[in-house]
């Protein structure tokens, strides 16, 4: 019988050996992305346009995205954080204009923003973490040029509300989908509703090649900007290099090139995404049967569980008070439940709050009339949310064990603080 003593109070453990790491792509490599990597330094070809044996592992990796996701095109870029830039520049934005985002997300999605020239104002969520749609309508004024939905940890938004107001707002809407690779709305992959959009394969994700993003359009004006903004404002595919057209649609771009290496590994990760997504549903499917109805805490509102990548369980406290003394207590049974962003907004970074770039003069937030102020309250909603959330990333290599134990662990500490 289970010791109903807390191990924070001396009371003996539920887990005694280590948890398995969450990095759900990374915990998948084998051989093959080892091989095909070394493929590409043997071939001594590791930029993606040219070598002397060049193996195309890019573009292969591009077209197995674009098949995987049912999207017309893909490029991959250096980060995550390189395609959302790619898809704003690619959308135009810049000086002058806003960027709707989430209150929950990762900096990267509002830094972005920063990095293309244009200012994030923020939006608030409902109780799936996602950019609620009926907040929303009030935020677009006539400097807002986009709105970037964020499907938190593989849970779709309601992205049909959201293009519907968009498109009667005339704005564009550009996917973030970094933490959600294989998730579905309806049926669809998350990430391709989009006018433009952003996948990222940095370690965290689902897919992983350490850093990497990719570019997700059906629209082929927009991918073709993509592609000259990360490559110096080239389409070698379509010129061979440096256009000499002054009438074509050509502008100074960066360098967002994904290298081949890179490219190895991406395009070995795409194949088992399927086998990503199959296990960690099963383990999540686990959780919910299991803890559903333990009193004290609800699970965060899934906007279609089918679709659900299941890399996450979040539960919302009924007491955000009770927080920290719940986490304390579960990682002390050998669980390590967390807390999404700390429990606060992506603007209470301070170098979001106070709009602290890099640029002495205020760049670019001294471009948009009249200025736009952060504050701590500006989304009561979305604090009062997030305050109340724990989180349990969930990994590929789980067992029944992993399983168990954490339910185990939950409800023990659940019928003792909640």
């Amino acid at each position: 019988m289970q010791d109903s003593k807390l191990a924070v109070n001396g009371g003996e453990k539920v887990r005694t050996e280590s948890f398995p790491p969450y990095y759900p792509g990374a915990m998948m490599y084998d051989r093959k992305e080892a091989d095909l990597a070394a493929r590409v330094l043997a071939a001594h070809s590791p930029f993606r346009f040219y070598g002397p044996d060049l193996q195309g592992t890019v573009k292969e990796f591009e077209r197995e995205f674009s098949a995987a996701l049912q999207v017309k095109h893909s490029l991959g870029v250096t980060s995550g954080t390189a395609a959302v830039i790619c898809a704003l520049k690619a959308a135009g934005i810049g000086p002058g204009d806003k960027v709707v985002v989430p209150a929950c997300t990762f900096i990267a999605s509002a830094g972005a923003v920063v990095c293309a020239g244009a200012v994030p104002v923020f939006a608030e969520i409902d109780d799936s973490l996602s950019m609620d749609p009926d907040c929303l309508e009030d935020i677009i004024d006539e400097n807002v040029r986009a709105i970037m939905p964020v499907p938190i940890l593989g849970n779709p938004c309601r992205i049909d509300r959201l293009m519907e107001i968009a498109r009667r707002k005339h704005v564009l809407v550009i996917e973030d989908a970094a933490q959600s690779c294989g998730a579905t709305y309806h049926g669809k992959p998350v990430g391709t509703f989009g006018d433009v959009n952003a996948f990222s394969l940095q370690m965290n994700k689902i897919l992983t090649t350490g850093e990497g993003g990719v570019v997700a359009a059906n629209d082929e004006k927009l991918y073709e900007r993509a592609v000259r903004y990360h490559d110096q404002g080239m389409y070698r595919e379509k010129e061979g290099f440096l256009a000499a057209d002054e009438k074509a649609d050509i502008f100074i771009g960066q360098n967002y090139r994904m290298s081949e290496i890179t490219g190895a590994v991406a395009l070995e990760q795409i194949k088992k995404l399927p086998e990503m997504l199959r296990r960690m549903r099963a383990a999540k499917a686990v959780l919910k049967t299991e803890l559903r109805g333990v009193k004290g805490f609800s699970f965060r509102r899934i906007n279609d569980e089918q679709g659900d990548a299941g890399n996450a369980m979040i539960l919302l406290l009924d007491d955000a008070a009770r927080v920290p003394a719940f986490l304390r207590a579960v990682q002390a049974e050998g669980i390590p439940l967390g807390r999404l962003y700390n429990g606060e907004p992506v603007f209470m970074q301070p170098q979001l709050l106070y709009q602290r770039t890099a640029d002495a003069n205020g760049f670019p937030f001294n471009t948009v009339v009249p200025p736009v102020r952060y504050s701590a309250d500006m989304c009561p909603r979305s604090t009062q949310i997030l305050r109340r959330n724990v989180t349990m990333m969930i990994g590929t290599t789980w067992t029944d064990k992993d399983t168990d134990d954490v339910i185990r662990a939950v409800k023990k500490v659940a019928a003792a603080i909640l």
